[in-house]
C-alpha cells in the first residue's frame, strides 16, 4: 500500500504470523497422536473476514495452499457465531484427503455481530475409519477411504456438539486417540481467537485491519516482480507417476505455463484423466502445489497471504488426475500428486527461470501406515508416517540428504516414540549412500528405513519414484528410484510402489527412498588441471 510505514507492516507481519505458529504449538503440545505430536502433520492459519489469507505457521504447504477452500466452503455453510467451530474433511467440499480433518472458527472482536477474522488449522488423523488401518487404502472409490465429513458444526456457543463427535468416533479404529486430536485442534483455534482480540485491543481494529489489507497487497506486488523477471513465453513439461495402486499404467500430468505482462497462467491441459486407483487430486491441491512453487521464486521471505495468488491463473480440467470428481479415490493425491504436480511446474518454469529451478527432489512421500490389535495394550491401533528423501542439487549447491522436500515440511517419528507406541522395532534408519544423482552438483541420498513387526497388522504402502528417478537438470543424472522389499524367512520379496500386504511376527520391511536429481554436467580434470567436457 503506497505510502504505507514499511517498519510498522514488518511488525504487524510478525505478530501475525506468530499467532498461526503459537496455534500450531498448542496443537503440538495437546494432541494425542504420534502423527502430530512428533511428525508435526498439521497447519495454522489466520483469514479476514472475506476468507482470503492473512497469514500462515511454518507448516505443511500442501495443506496451507488448499486450506482456504476448506474455509470457503465453511463460512459458506454457516453464519459461524461466537463459539462456533465447523469441521469438514470432504475433498470435493475443499478438503484434500479423508485423514486431513479441517477446523474453522470466527474471531469476534467487542460488539462485533459478524466475524472480523476466522483462524483455521488442518491435521491429517492416523485413521479415520475405510477398509485399511490408517485410511491411506489402495481404493477405487472414495467411501472405501474413511469418513466422509461435509462442513458441519462440531462445537455451538463454545459446547462440544456431542452427538456430531460421537458419530466421527463411531467410524474410526482409534477412537481415544481421535477425541484427543480433535480437541486438540479445538483448543488451537481458542488460542488463535485471544491473540487476535488481544492484538485488536492493543492496537486498535482499525489500524490490525489497514496492516492486513496492506500485506496482502504487498505479497502481490512481490509476486508480481518475481514473475517479471521470468522470461516471458510458454513452457510446457511433463512427467509420470508410476501407476494409480490398481493398474500399472503410468499416469501423466502435463503443464503449460505462460508467462507475461506480470502475470503467469498455468494450464494442465492434457493431463490424464481421474484414475480407479487413489493417485487423484483435487482442484485444491494443484492451486497448493502451483502457489508453492511459485511462492519459492520470490528469493525474499515474503509473507504468504492471499496476495501470492492474485496474479496466477491456474486451470485444472475437471474429470482429470489433477481435479477429480467424486466419487473418485483421493488418499494418494493429497501425498503424492502433489509432489509430481510440484516437479512439473518446476520442470516447465526451469525454460522460464533458468538457473533459479533446482532438479527432482525425490518426489514421493512414501507414505507407510499399519495397524491391527497391540497385544501388549490390548487395544486397536493405526500409524502412518511419510519418509524422507533426497533433495535434487542446484546450480548453487548439492542437494540435502534424508530430508523431507516440497509439499511435505513433517519431521520424523523418533526411534523411542514409535518403539514405545507400537507392537514394530526399527531395525535400521541410515542414509542410503549413492542414491543421489550425479552432476557438477550432486542430489542428496535418500533413506533407508526397516521395520520389523511385532505382531500380525495389514500395512499399505503408497509410494511413488520406484519405476524412475527424479529427473537431472542441465546435464544432471536421475535420482535413484526407491525400492520396497519385504524380508520374510531368508527371503527378499520386492513390493510394488503401492501395495497392500498382510505381515506376520518377525517380517521386515525395507524402505529406500528415493535420491534427489543431479544438476548439471560434471567436468573431468585433465592431466594439467584444465577442466574438460
Amino acid at each position: 500500500m503506497a505510502g504505507h510505514d514499511p517498519i510498522e507492516l514488518e511488525l504487524f507481519r510478525h505478530l501475525l504470523t506468530s499467532i498461526a505458529e503459537e496455534m500450531g504449538v498448542v496443537l503440538r503440545n495437546t494432541a494425542f497422536s504420534p502423527n502430530i505430536k512428533e511428525r508435526r502433520d498439521y497447519s495454522c492459519a489466520v483469514y479476514d473476514s472475506r476468507g482470503q489469507t492473512v497469514a500462515m505457521g511454518d507448516h505443511m504447504p500442501v495443506h496451507l495452499g488448499a486450506m482456504p477452500l476448506s474455509v470457503a466452503e465453511a463460512i459458506g455453510a454457516f453464519r459461524l457465531g461466537p463459539g462456533d467451530v465447523a469441521m469438514l474433511n470432504d475433498p470435493f467440499r475443499g478438503g484434500t484427503h479423508l485423514p486431513d480433518i479441517t477446523m474453522v472458527a470466527g474471531v469476534f472482536f467487542k460488539d462485533s455481530r459478524r466475524p472480523a477474522y476466522y483462524v483455521a488449522n488442518r491435521a491429517h488423523h492416523a485413521d479415520v475409519g475405510g477398509m485399511s488401518p490408517g485410511s491411506m487404502p489402495l481404493a477405487r472409490e472414495i467411501y472405501q477411504e474413511g469418513i466422509r465429513i461435509p462442513p458441519i458444526l462440531l462445537a455451538r456457543k463454545g459446547t462440544i456438539e456431542r452427538a456430531t463427535l460421537e458419530l466421527v468416533l463411531a467410524n474410526v479404529r482409534t477412537p481415544e486417540e481421535r477425541e484427543g486430536d480433535l480437541l486438540a485442534q479445538w483448543m488451537s483455534l481458542r488460542r488463535g481467537e485471544q491473540r487476535l482480540r488481544e492484538a485488536a485491543a492493543r492496537h486498535g481494529a482499525a489500524r490490525l485491519e489497514r496492516n492486513v489489507k496492506a500485506l496482502q497487497d504487498y505479497s502481490e506486488r512481490m509476486m508480481r516482480a518475481a514473475i517479471g523477471r521470468l522470461r516471458p513465453g510458454e513452457y510446457r513439461f511433463s512427467d509420470y507417476l508410476d501407476s494409480d495402486g490398481v493398474t500399472a499404467r503410468p499416469v501423466k500430468i502435463a503443464a503449460a505455463v505462460t508467462i507475461g505482462g506480470g502475470r503467469a497462467k498455468v494450464d494442465f491441459t492434457g493431463t490424464d484423466a481421474q484414475t480407479a486407483g487413489s493417485v487423484n487430486a483435487n482442484y485444491a491441491v494443484a492451486l497448493s502445489a502451483v502457489a508453492y512453487v511459485f511462492r519459492c521464486l520470490i528469493g525474499e521471505d515474503v509473507p504468504y497471504t492471499a496476495g501470492l495468488l492474485r496474479p496466477i491463473e491456474v486451470i485444472a480440467p475437471a474429470g482429470t488426475v489433477v481435479n477429480a470428481q467424486a466419487p473418485a479415490a483421493m488418499a494418494a493425491g493429497n501425498v503424492e500428486t502433489s509432489q509430481r504436480i510440484t516437479d512439473v511446474v518446476l520442470g516447465a518454469l526451469s525454460g522460464a527461470a533458468g538457473a533459479a529451478v533446482p532438479a527432482a527432489s525425490s518426489g514421493t512421500m512414501n507414505n507407510l501406515t499399519f495397524g491391527g490389535y497391540d497385544p501388549r495394550r490390548r487395544a486397536p491401533y493405526a500409524y502412518y508416517e511419510t519418509i524422507a528423501g533426497g533433495m535434487g542439487a542446484s546450480a548453487r549447491a548439492g542437494g540435502w540428504s534424508a530430508v523431507h522436500t516440497h509439499m511435505t515440511n513433517s519431521w520424523n517419528t523418533p526411534v523411542e516414540a514409535f518403539e514405545h507406541q507400537y507392537p514394530a522395532r526399527i531395525r535400521r534408519y541410515g542414509i542410503r549412500a549413492g542414491s543421489g544423482g550425479a552432476g557438477e552438483q550432486r542430489g542428496g541420498d535418500g533413506i533407508v528405513r526397516e521395520f520389523e513387526f511385532l505382531a500380525p497388522c495389514e500395512v499399505t504402502i503408497l509410494s511413488d519414484r520406484r519405476a524412475r528417478g527424479p529427473y537431472g537438470l542441465k546435464g544432471g543424472a536421475a535420482g535413484k528410484p526407491g525400492k520396497n522389499t519385504l524380508l520374510r524367512g531368508g527371503e527378499a520379496l520386492q513390493l510394488e510402489a503401492k501395495v497392500r500386504f498382510e505381515a506376520r511376527p518377525g517380517d521386515v520391511l525395507r524402505i529406500e527412498t528415493p535420491g534427489g536429481g543431479g544438476y548439471g554436467v560434471i567436468k573431468l580434470r585433465g592431466r594439467g588441471g584444465e577442466a574438460q567436457p
